[in-house]
């Protein structure tokens, strides 16, 4: 049976629609309308809350609770202050990445951790012989994902803490109406955004608090499908969509590097061991085989594919997850994993993983798209991620 979020008392009389989806063994909304348009819209024009507890969440503390994450991810935990998040992904032996997440330093001697899938078996393999506890705190630990550009001018008016001196990824323990929380200046969608974490007892009432001030602001629940939109204009990678964990993939091939992932600046080779530094520097010092890029299709090009069969160009309103391959002089150098159509950008866009030397940007590649059940390619060019980086999201 699927479990549900501390916040599904408030989230399922909202789904009108009907469409839930499956997410870390959680039943969460794809979108609360038939269509993400409004929510999408949100995002970027005032905003939506998304709730994302299905998230792995861990607390780890102990003396050598930052020892164990330092020999674990690639960046310098050592390095991290209190009240800072890193994100980070974490690697096998040999430098292949198993998950990615963050990293929040919340006291001297307390940490936590995010992720994707379950980590509890890793964690507790890279600890031996480390004075650290690990704590799985999911099922009692909700959060949500309060993003867009007037997401700060909702939270200033809960919280007593100066939200306007938060830098990007720093967190502060507060309150939000008296109840206790920790906000983050984090998020997946590249925007001005906050992720608020919460004792699960707490949850309802802290989602009654952001909806009814935020009522006045266009404050509109965001489903998965909104979120799609916003993370491939970002940039963003997903697991289990753009790259394979290192630990499921079945051959090789599904493995990456991070640098092959758009993730090269997480890695630091200098700091002392952890897990893959070996190979990562190895394979650092020879040609990155493959790169994460963007692929921006030509609108033309589509148009005239689709009127070759008599129809207008067919846009989705939700991001496809495909393998879709990639071609340069009819020779296929990649494939990308996802895209979608972006209301913001007006454009056709897409993530992938393309091959030396053809990821530079403005390299012309064609895409393949389907058209009326018949495969064809529709030209395209190679962008730099992200797509859509707004001056707010940092400043």
């Amino acid at each position: 049976m699927l479990k549900t979020t501390p916040f599904h008392p408030r989230t399922a009389p909202l789904v009108r629609a009907q469409t839930w989806r499956r997410w870390a063994g959680h039943q969460v909304a794809s979108a609360y309308d038939p269509h993400p348009e409004r929510e999408y819209a949100a995002v970027r024009n005032a905003a939506a809350l998304f709730d994302v507890s299905p998230l792995y969440k861990y607390l780890i503390r102990g003396r050598d609770a930052a020892r164990l994450l330092d020999r674990m991810v690639t960046r310098d935990v050592t390095k991290c202050a209190v009240g800072q998040v890193l994100y980070t992904p974490w690697c096998d032996a040999h430098g292949k990445v198993i998950d990615d997440g963050t990293v929040s330093r919340l006291d001297d001697a307390t940490y936590r951790l995010t992720s994707a899938e379950p980590n509890t078996r890793w964690l507790a393999m890279n600890a031996v012989g480390m004075d650290v506890t690990v704590e799985d705190v999911s099922a009692r630990t909700g959060a949500l994902a309060l993003q867009g550009p007037l997401s700060r001018t909702i939270l200033q008016q809960l919280t007593p803490a100066d939200l306007g001196k938060l830098k990007y990824f720093r967190l502060v323990q507060t309150t939000v109406r008296d109840i206790p929380v920790t906000i983050s200046r984090t998020g997946y969608t590249g925007d001005l955004g906050y992720e608020i974490w919460v004792d699960a007892e707490q949850a309802v009432p802290l989602w009654d608090a952001l909806m009814a001030c935020g009522e006045g602001f266009g404050i509109t629940p965001a489903g998965i499908w909104a979120l799609d939109l916003a993370r491939i204009e970002a940039g963003l990678v997903m697991l289990d969509v753009d790259y394979f964990s290192a630990h499921h993939a079945l051959i090789e091939d599904q493995k990456s590097f991070p640098d092959e992932i758009n993730l090269a600046w997480t890695v630091n080779l200098d700091k002392g061991p952890y897990n893959g530094r070996r190979a990562l520097r190895h394979a650092r010092a020879g040609k990155q085989a493959w790169a994460f890029v963007g692929i921006e299709v030509n609108w033309e090009s589509l148009e005239r594919l689709y009127a070759a069969r008599g129809l207008p160009p067919q846009l989705p309103n939700v991001a496809w997850r495909a393998s879709a391959p990639v071609y340069r002089d009819g020779e296929q150098i990649g494939y990308a994993t996802s895209g979608c159509w972006s209301p913001l950008l007006k454009r056709s866009l897409a993530l992938a993983h393309i091959q030396a030397p053809h990821y530079e940007p403005g390299t012309r590649v064609e895409i393949e798209v389907t058209v009326e059940h018949h495969r064809e390619q529709a030209d395209a060019v190679v962008r730099k991620l992200p797509f859509y980086d707004p001056e707010r999201k940092r400043a």
